[in-house]
């Protein structure tokens, strides 16, 4: 990369941020910084906007690895997050002298004497409406938007999300960048061994199948009960569902019900890093029904860790998937049945895709994130 002619000071928008609670998105800002920092040209300066959660935390790259400076807002508290973005950053971002401010979670500062960058992880408020009901997704409807339309540019974490911008939000493609995200390191705490593990949540010696997914309907559990269903008892495996409940569980639990198959699904709630990887290890396969994601991360983590993954064909799984996970179609329980069938009755086959999959990571890396986010940046200031 070309070094600019004038110095950059970036802003990183981390108003929404309350650690432990925010998922991917906390995830992505957690790896991103420290490789924005080691890419970025000789002399480029960054701050941090953190909300009151972040900054009493204390755990993050924000004041650590860069300074951060502290929006005096509660996050939790959405009327507050929001408040916080729209008045008090750009008060604060201007104070500090930044050329450009960088959000990081799909909504932004819709005003500023500074250039705007925004990334936009998907549009599921506008493909799935039921995916986050009430006050969150209705203030979605409206600022996703308005940051599209008020930011210099737009970064999708996918085609698929660049393609929803344009057909969804009408955003010009010659604003948008598609910066994939990477995959970090992946195994942060000791795994349980398999014996604890299998006692804790009663496994026994069957096969898991695991998937690790929201309990929310796009999330597409249903049909993957459906399909558990469709497998012979004497083949069929432990579904494990960790994650905390929702109110589609419900639904969820009596689906398993009527069909019979309550006792092979292990509805977990929250469980500790060290359950999670105790899971990961005796996994037999990863499973990933979603009919909608931004990206996909949990693919990407699987196939990191060795464990052979099916997952639908549907939105951004293929292009982050390519060949080396099963694919199938989501609307078809047979066709789900058959793919996680494969994984576990095909020894040659899960070798191949443990084999594809370590090497596909490869391609997802937090650097390159890196390197295509400060392009980014370099098209925005220029055209300002």
């Amino acid at each position: 990369m070309v070094a600019p002619a004038k110095r950059m000071h970036i802003g990183l928008n981390l108003v929404f941020l309350v650690p432990g609670e925010t998922g991917g998105m906390e995830v992505a800002a957690r790896e991103l910084i420290p490789a924005l920092l080691a890419a970025a040209p000789p002399g480029t300066r960054f701050t941090a906007f953190v909300n009151r959660e972040a900054a009493a935390a204390g755990d993050g790259p924000w004041g650590e690895l860069l300074p951060a400076v502290t929006v005096p807002v509660n996050a939790r508290n959405r009327v507050q997050w929001v408040l916080g973005e729209q008045t008090l950053l750009p008060r604060l971002a201007a104070r500090a002298g930044v050329d450009l401010v960088h959000s990081l979670a799909s909504t932004a500062p819709l005003w500023g004497r500074f250039c705007r960058v925004v990334t936009i992880h998907d549009l599921i408020y506008a493909r799935f409406p039921d995916a986050h009901p009430g006050i969150r997704d209705r203030g979605m409807q409206l600022l996703v938007p308005a940051a599209a339309r008020r930011s210099h540019r737009v970064i999708a974490i996918s085609r698929q999300t660049r393609d929803d911008l344009v057909e969804l939000l009408g955003v010009s493609p010659d604003r948008i960048d598609v910066v994939p995200n990477g995959v970090g390191a992946v195994q942060r705490e000791t795994a349980l061994p398999e014996a604890d593990t299998r006692e804790r949540f009663h496994l026994g010696a069957r096969p898991v199948l695991l998937a690790l997914s929201a309990k929310r309907p796009h999330k597409n559990l249903a049909a993957l009960i459906g399909a558990l269903a469709r497998i012979p008892p004497e083949r069929r495996p432990l579904l494990v569902l960790p994650g905390y409940p929702t109110w589609h569980e419900q639904e969820l639990r009596g689906r398993a019900a009527s069909l019979g198959v309550d006792g092979d699904v292990r509805f977990l709630g929250w469980i500790s890093g060290a359950e999670i990887e105790g899971l990961w290890a005796i996994a037999a396969a990863f499973v990933f029904p979603s009919l909608y994601e931004g990206f996909g991360l949990p693919v990407l983590e699987a196939m990191a860790r060795g464990v052979p993954v099916a997952c639908s064909d549907a939105s951004s799984l293929p292009e982050v998937a390519g060949d080396a996970a099963l694919l199938f179609d989501p609307h078809d329980e047979g066709a789900i049945a058959a793919a996680v069938e494969r994984l576990l009755g095909d020894p040659a086959e899960a070798e191949r895709l443990r084999a594809a999959g370590s090497e596909r990571v490869l391609g997802f890396t937090w650097e390159r994130t890196a390197r295509l986010t400060l392009q980014s940046y370099e098209r925005a200031l220029a055209r300002v």
